[in-house]
């Protein structure tokens, strides 16, 4: 089908008709209180973890496997011979729609919405790898879309299933720290290349991988092998860079244990390339080496609250409180809760919480947990979802949730871009440099009901991308 044309049929059909579950289609198709028959779109790197995570729950059976590029894939088509093999994932929408139930999508950030929106329309439950959307506007249409269809859906950050998140949520709740005012988290990300130019030298596309479906809504251009695999996440074409890879992770906890809502603004600062003495790189197509974004929120507990992010090597102020010889955190990153009566730390991937001064742990009665658990373990994040679809049990990060985080995380990448934009005309800078004004750092209010920058019109035209002809969403 052409791109156009798929687009229109598949949100026709889950206009006009209603979808009867597979199982009641076929003898050979045990009911989904049993089995979830799933189609894994991205199924080689991170989404090879997580076909490998579905299949460790011994609930799931892969109806068909589909991936643009055949070497990255090879592990989840050996662990699934019997699955189907696409590259095109319009063919798996043709072929096996009626043979599914749910659908997992770990393509690069770009694909996520094209790819999912389709069958969650169709009423199929949806697994999305973080960051949900490549941009707010996505990650507001799947939220509704989700919510409309009443289906069972989880975007991949694991730490929404964690003990962690939920013990920092009773502390917290508990008055422990009292009211909280300020928010530091900080990752160790990127870990691969970013403020880079673009690549014009000229390299022959490989043979198993097909670039145009690689591509996907976005714009046209050249391979080269500085965008795939992993390193498309430092492209803003592709990816959401160092924030948008982590902060759904880190700002997790944050989120859900204030209920932060929509941010009122945003402001970021970020590093620069230059390659000669008072020339600067042009990187506005590749996301900064490093970032300090600043939100705002206005919350009903807590009143308003300052989070702050940093990444690329960036950290922030250490706590009086911390000991010399103590760490503020594990390596990979956290978040520091500064509330009116204390200090609360959380790692990246333990999310155990722990109070500062340290001593005060000696002392400290934890309020008994109150908070439904996950079953613990690797994978226990999918398995949480695996579970929801077969009860209809709504899943530990279900889009009502992750998608105004998503929406969060993704208004900080609107205050890097601002920073890095510069008017241009002909290619050129306008006017002359200035190290006063350099080069467009910026404060831009959100109106997060309205979906819009309310002081810096240019910002608006990143809330939404601009999509290749033929894979525009409706």
């Amino acid at each position: 089908m052409q791109r156009r044309k798929f687009i229109k049929s598949a949100t026709a059909t889950s206009a006009v008709f209603s979808i009867v579950p597979s199982y009641v289609l076929g003898k050979t198709h045990i009911p989904p209180s049993d089995t979830l028959y799933v189609a894994g779109f991205g199924v080689g790197g991170r989404g090879g973890g997580v076909v490998r995570e579905l299949t460790a729950t011994e609930k799931v059976k892969f109806v068909a496997l589909c991936d643009v590029d055949d070497v990255n894939a090879k592990g989840s088509y050996e662990l699934h011979p019997k699955a189907s093999r696409y590259r095109d994932f319009r063919k798996v929408y043709d072929r096996h729609l009626k043979d599914i139930d749910a659908v997992m999508v770990a393509t690069p950030d770009h694909n996520h919405a094209t790819i999912a929106l389709p069958f969650m329309r169709a009423k199929k439950h949806a697994y999305v790898e973080k960051p949900l959307t490549h941009n707010i506007y996505e990650a507001r249409l799947m939220t509704q879309v989700a919510a409309e269809n009443g289906i069972i859906t989880q975007m991949g950050n694991q730490g929404a299933s964690s003990d962690g998140s939920r013990q920092a949520k009773e502390w917290i709740n508990s008055g422990v720290i009292g009211q909280i005012h300020k928010v530091d988290c900080w990752t160790n990300r990127p870990v691969w290349p970013q403020g880079v130019p673009v690549p014009q030298e000229k390299v022959e596309i490989p043979k198993t991988l097909d670039w145009d479906l690689w591509l996907g809504p976005a714009k046209m251009r050249p391979y080269h092998p500085s965008y795939l695999p992993f390193k498309w996440r430092g492209w803003w074409d592709f990816g959401t860079g160092a924030l948008g890879d982590m902060g759904c992770h880190i700002m997790e906890t944050p989120f859900s244990t204030l209920d932060l809502g929509y941010p009122t603004e945003a402001e970021a600062s970020c590093t620069t390339v230059w390659v000669g003495d008072f020339v600067e790189a042009d990187y506005s197509a590749s996301c900064p080496p490093s970032s300090i974004v600043r939100l705002k929120f206005d919350t009903e507990a807590h009143g308003k609250i300052d989070l702050n992010w940093y990444d690329g090597g960036i950290m922030p102020d250490l706590p009086d409180e911390l000991k010399d010889d103590e760490r503020i955190g594990d390596t990979g990153g956290g978040s520091v809760f500064y509330g009116s009566k204390g200090i609360l730390v959380c790692d990246t991937y333990s999310r155990n919480a722990r109070l500062l001064p340290s001593e005060t742990m000696e002392l400290f009665n934890a309020p008994k947990p109150y908070l439904p658990r996950i079953d613990g373990g690797t994978g226990s994040h999918v398995k949480n979802w695996v579970d929801g679809c077969l009860t209809g049990t709504k899943a530990s990060s279900d889009f009502s949730k992750s998608g105004p985080l998503t929406e969060a995380v993704l208004m900080g990448n609107l205050a890097i871009r601002a920073f890095q934009y510069k008017v241009l005309k002909d290619g050129k800078q306008v006017g002359d440099w200035d190290p006063y004004n350099y080069p467009g750092r910026r404060k831009l209010l959100w109106n997060g009901k309205q979906m819009k920058v309310t002081n810096y019109e240019h910002a608006n035209s990143w809330v939404k991308r601009e999509y290749r002809s033929g894979w525009e969403l409706t």
